[in-house]
């Protein structure tokens, strides 16, 4: 092979690898936004069990003391 046969090899290959890296270059892209859009419904997952816990926690106010006893009925004057 001549040294323009080899040097027209070495550019074709050189091609291929840009194309190459140009679609991985892509691909980890999506990837990334992929990532972001898993990450982000995760948030939201672990906020909604954080309230959750926090609802069912013992944090609830109790009733005051006299509050669940019936009242006696006041009478008319």
């Amino acid at each position: 092979m001549t040294w323009a046969g080899e040097a027209l090899a070495a550019i074709r290959k050189i091609v291929l690898i840009e194309e190459r890296v140009n679609a991985l270059t892509e691909q980890v892209k999506r990837l990334a936004d992929s990532y972001l859009e898993l990450d982000r419904r995760l948030l939201r997952i672990e906020a909604k069990f954080e309230l959750i816990e926090r609802i069912s926690s013992g944090q609830r106010k109790a009733l005051p003391v006299g509050s669940t006893q019936k009242k006696k009925p006041s009478k008319a004057r």
